[in-house]
């Protein structure tokens, strides 16, 4: 599971709100609530995302490996 956990951690420190990303850098608000999901995103939002705050992808997502079926 790819996990943007990292992404809100990322936007809190740099100081960038949900409101800047939809009114300042034209964030589709769908996709900041695919993101909160944890939803499938297109790499070029990743890249969108990075550019945005200036950062890294690992600084906007993680794997997080799913548990076993038992």
């Amino acid at each position: 599971m790819i996990s943007y956990r990292r992404l809100w951690e990322t936007m809190r420190e740099k100081g960038v709100t949900q409101y800047a990303l939809i009114h300042r850098h034209r964030v589709s608000p769908s996709q900041i609530t695919r993101l909160k999901r944890n939803e499938f995103v297109s790499t070029h939002t990743i890249d969108m995302f990075c550019r945005i705050l200036d950062c890294r992808v690992e600084d906007v997502m993680e794997y997080i490996p799913d548990q076993p079926q038992q």
